[in-house]
């Protein structure tokens, strides 16, 4: 980011780890001041991650990725110029080439088919994608909750944000942590 010469803010929200990651998060703190951290006593899923990280965002552009590291920092810089300097109130990343099994690329595919066409939303083949950026108007007129962070660019859409792009991304195969994507997750989404 300092490379970038961007001022910034990095929110770690931690949705109740069970693992070491809140120990990791304390000392990545301790070597960055522009580190603060929000930690859940349980996992209250991704969507109210998201809305305190949103809630306490106070840059004019939001960058959300999962700690996962399928996604890569180094892919900020576009996203961000596309906020910028091409006026997109939302960009989703696309993982257009994806290092995941069958079972969750093929209905990965099913989903985006369908939410293309009940939103309207044309230009986007990956809306589940974490790796988004936002202009703030954005982050802080909407609300997620349940499994709805599927859906942030349609809830972007109903809420009057209609310069919605799509930046395709590197993807990675995960390095840290379990998938939580099953066809119970799959089927709560569209519901």
């Amino acid at each position: 980011m300092a490379a970038n010469h961007f001022s910034y803010e990095i929110i770690l929200v931690d949705d109740g780890s069970k693992d070491n990651s809140w120990k990791v998060i304390e000392e990545l703190k301790l070597k960055n001041t522009n580190i603060s951290a929000i930690k859940f006593r349980r996992n209250y899923g991704k969507s109210a991650a998201l809305n305190v990280g949103f809630a306490a965002a106070q840059g004019d552009v939001v960058i959300t990725m999962d700690a996962d590291l399928q996604d890569s920092p180094d892919e900020i810089p576009e996203l961000y110029d596309r906020i910028v300097n091409k006026g997109a109130d939302l960009v989703s990343g696309w993982k257009q080439k994806r290092y995941d099994p069958l079972t969750k690329t093929i209905p990965t595919k099913l989903f985006n088919g369908v939410t293309r066409s009940m939103s309207g939303i044309y230009n986007l083949h990956d809306f589940n994608c974490g790796l988004k950026a936002y202009k703030k108007d954005v982050v802080k007129n909407i609300e997620v909750y349940g499994e709805m962070h599927r859906y942030i660019p349609v809830i972007a859409k109903w809420a009057g944000f209609t310069n919605i792009q799509e930046q395709v991304v590197q993807h990675y195969p995960r390095k840290y942590g379990t998938t939580k994507f099953g066809p119970g997750r799959f089927v709560k989404g569209f519901l």
